[in-house]
């Protein structure tokens, strides 16, 4: 069992019109970049309380949550890459002040990789664990079924109907919902604590959260991945738990070095997402990745 850490208190940034929810912990070091960590779908800053913990005496950290999420607004808006790839750059042009390490989970990683992709000036390094988007995919050599084809349209315009889509959010944001996909996502159960669930369930009543899940149905397909590494020169760190049951980390991950063969990757034996499963692992290789590839010969 891993001992509960304290949070830290945050503060608020706006931007565009919107309050922003972000902590900082650890004292700017002239020899390093800061490092910001960004959540994924459903999560926030909370997520990463272990990492800032054990990271903060080497880097200024900063985590932050982004648009819909967390502690931060919830507006009725169209939710993709490209609009929290400008509200990671934005912070860190206006309130970090320099160029960051950008560490990204998931959802968070995608948006991360946008930002280094597409706003190189903003991106030191990059860090990806259990990294979510699209790549381009071949052309299938036959045709979908044209009963699953219709199935799926059918099931897509379903949720995208106010109604349904509430109904569906409103059961996925029980606690004890919450609690089962946790345990499917996660190999070590012992993480999966009461103030856990609490950190997810508690953003899903602020007004708007319904909208944002449904925006998930909504919003287009960002940019595809192999696109996006096709854009970007940054040293990149690939962690992967490689018993994701949402994504098989193996392939993912030749897919990455397919695209940015000039990378450093490691499988750790974990779920969805090893930073809070496996922390000290997670912080002592993203330490030394930092150390020794980003700003070589502090190690």
């Amino acid at each position: 069992m891993q001992t509960a850490i304290a949070p830290i208190h945050g503060k608020t940034w706006e931007w565009q019109g919107h309050s922003i929810y972000y902590v900082q912990a650890g004292e700017a070091r002239s020899d390093r970049p800061p490092l910001l960590l960004v959540h994924g779908f459903g999560a926030s800053t909370d997520h990463w309380r272990k990492n800032i913990a054990g990271l903060q005496s080497d880097f200024q950290v900063w985590a932050i949550d982004m648009l819909g999420f967390g502690r931060s607004a919830k507006p009725a808006l169209e939710y993709s890459g490209n609009l929290w790839r400008d509200q990671l750059h934005d912070f860190i042009t206006q309130v970090i002040g320099q160029p960051v390490v950008l560490a990204g989970n998931s959802l968070g990683g995608y948006a991360a990789l946008c930002v280094a992709a597409q706003r190189p000036e903003s991106a030191a390094g990059l860090v990806l664990l259990n990294c979510a988007g699209p790549f381009t995919e071949p052309e299938p050599q036959r045709p979908p079924h044209p009963l699953q084809q219709t199935f799926g349209q059918v099931a897509r315009s379903l949720l995208l109907q106010p109604l349904p889509s509430f109904l569906l959010f409103q059961y996925v944001r029980r606690k004890s919902v919450i609690r089962s996909t946790l345990e499917k996502v996660y190999l070590d159960k012992s993480v999966i604590t009461d103030e856990l669930i609490d950190d997810i369930y508690r953003p899903s009543c602020d007004p708007g959260a319904p909208q944002v899940f449904a925006s998930v149905f909504k919003s287009p397909q960002g940019e595809r991945n192999d696109v996006l590494l096709s854009q970007m020169q940054c040293p990149l760190l690939m962690l992967w738990g490689d018993a994701d049951p949402w994504m098989n980390s193996r392939t993912r991950g030749a897919k990455f070095r397919q695209y940015y063969p000039n990378l450093t990757e490691h499988y750790l034996h974990a779920g969805h997402c090893p930073h809070d499963e496996v922390p000290g692992q997670v912080n002592g290789l993203l330490r030394e990745w930092m150390l020794n590839t980003v700003v070589p010969g502090l190690q």
